[in-house]
């Protein structure tokens, strides 16, 4: 029997991670869209209670992985992870996100992470002038810095993980581009 897929969509405020996440939950049938947005307190507690949240959800994982349902998920720690090594959090997470990362590449999943990003960046001035209602303000250095945190943390991911995650960085200044590679990477027919 053929794995469930799980995919993970990472990047910056404003790349287009509700968009693609969509995207994939209309066109991979029975699939599951989940979207995690963390919690507001930045202090100890709220590293506490981020552990906590994660900790659950690697549980959740664990028990749903032999059942055949792809899963999508819009954020999971490695936001938590980038937010905390930005100084967006009074807190180090670094030590619980290995541990969760250590669980998370021995699901039974054929885990797929996808890091968005812009490659031209000024698309994210126009983009974030949405509407938002989110604890991390939003602005063209907010999201030029969380694009290069995630880059680094896709490459560590890569270096360390690659031979469990299937690593991608799409690029999504163009919608239909960014669906199109998407489409060939999960076999997608259209």
């Amino acid at each position: 029997m053929e794995k469930a897929k799980l995919i993970v969509i990472e990047g910056p405020q404003g790349t287009g991670k509700s968009t693609l996440a969509n995207y994939l939950r209309e066109n991979l049938p029975g699939s599951n869209l989940y979207r995690l947005s963390g919690q507001k307190d930045k202090s100890i507690t709220g590293k506490n209670l981020s552990s906590q949240m994660y900790d659950a959800l690697l549980t959740y994982l664990e028990q749903m992985q032999n059942i055949p349902m792809d899963l999508i998920f819009d954020r999971t720690f490695f936001t938590e992870e980038v937010y905390a090594n930005l100084g967006y959090k009074e807190y180090s997470f670094y030590d619980i996100y290995e541990e969760l990362l250590k669980r998370f590449v021995k699901l039974n999943y054929d885990i797929y992470y996808f890091n968005l990003y812009l490659q031209n960046e000024a698309l994210y001035e126009e983009r974030l002038k949405r509407d938002h209602h989110n604890y991390q303000s939003f602005s063209l250095k907010n999201s030029t810095d969380q694009q290069f945190a995630y880059y680094v943390i896709g490459m560590a991911l890569e270096e360390q993980y690659g031979q469990f995650i299937n690593i991608y960085n799409i690029a999504m200044d163009d919608f239909s581009l960014a669906y199109e590679k998407v489409n060939q990477i999960l076999k997608l027919k259209r």
